[in-house]
């Protein structure tokens, strides 16, 4: 197995972190445009990234297994890329000084591959692009997101 873990620092309370996380609002301001559902636990989430000429070139569902305010986000994939599905997705806050940490996890990958390393690397970017949305007021989800490669 392999597991995806960034570390980032926040300056925002951790409330106004969760709420990027937790609602569908946040979520469209930071990582992708396309996004619905509900984000209550039980509840779906569906994501879609396209490529320029309209077409979907990316789609996750995710289903929320638990929130704790202000604390942490649990979601499971049910919905994606092969190597997507069955993975969990972990955001868990902790507040030092004027910082919110941000622990990030993308777990349980069958086996760390090119794709993982890609993901790594997107993570990175969208996570900053919450950075931005928490501290500036405006993120860069997809489509306005930093392209790292040729897969997007």
């Amino acid at each position: 197995m392999a597991n995806i873990i960034h570390r980032i620092g926040i300056k925002a309370p951790t409330t106004k972190v969760y709420e990027a996380l937790a609602s569908i609002e946040g979520l469209t301001g930071w990582w992708t445009q396309e996004t619905s559902g509900s984000a209550k636990v039980g509840d779906k989430i569906e994501f879609r990234f396209r490529n320029d000429d309209g077409s979907i070139k990316g789609f996750m569902k995710m289903e929320v297994s638990k929130l704790e305010p202000a604390r942490s986000v649990l979601w499971r994939c049910l919905e994606g890329p092969p190597d997507w599905i069955g993975t969990e997705l972990s955001f868990r806050l902790s507040q030092e000084g004027e910082y919110t940490i941000l622990i990030f996890g993308h777990n349980h990958w069958k086996e760390a591959t090119e794709s993982t390393a890609h993901c790594s690397m997107k993570w990175a970017v969208f996570l900053m692009s919450l950075r931005d949305l928490v501290e500036k007021g405006r993120g860069q989800p997809a489509p306005h997101d930093i392209k790292i490669d040729n897969w997007n």
